[in-house]
């Protein structure tokens, strides 16, 4: 946001012990029903909403720990990597899926654009250096508020 002179800034909600539904315990490999924390994120740019994000973490990875709670203890708003290095889990791996997709009812009120608009949907999930899930992610954002880009590295011969 800095860089395109914009005011960057996000809204969350944490919810301690959510049982996972089925298809966010296969996308973090645990059983259905296990407990996770589940936060729901509004990030904006000069005030107006411009991503949304539902991320789960396995609460057996984080129960008990300054970090069980993603925005809030001593490493609020610095992300997973440095979340999750911070209790010896060191982060390997992010995988990304995106898909385009329309708007719902709940999405467009909440970024103030028309159910049906385009949006790009992307299915993050986060892998430690065993390859166990530590976090995933479904990550909303509006096509007519956002150009979305990916950088890759190349390793070196």
């Amino acid at each position: 946001m800095k860089e395109r002179g914009k005011a960057g800034a996000w809204d969350s909600h944490s919810r301690t012990r959510v049982p996972a539904p089925e298809a966010i315990a296969e996308r973090l490999a645990i059983s259905p029903g296990d407990l996770c924390v589940n936060t729901h994120y509004e990030f904006l740019a000069d005030g107006q909403p411009v991503q949304l994000s539902e991320s789960w973490e396995p609460m057996a990875i984080t129960d008990g720990t300054p970090i069980v709670l993603p925005e809030t203890g001593p490493l609020a708003g610095k992300g997973v990597v440095e979340r999750m290095r911070s209790i010896g889990v060191d982060i390997e791996t992010v995988v990304e899926l995106p898909r385009p997709a329309r708007a719902t009812q709940e999405q467009a009120n909440l970024l103030g654009i028309s159910v049906g608009d385009l949006v790009l949907q992307i299915e993050r999930t986060i892998y430690d250096t065993d390859g166990r899930p530590v976090e995933t992610a479904d990550i909303v954002i509006p096509d007519v508020r956002r150009e979305v880009a990916y950088e890759f590295v190349v390793d070196q011969p």
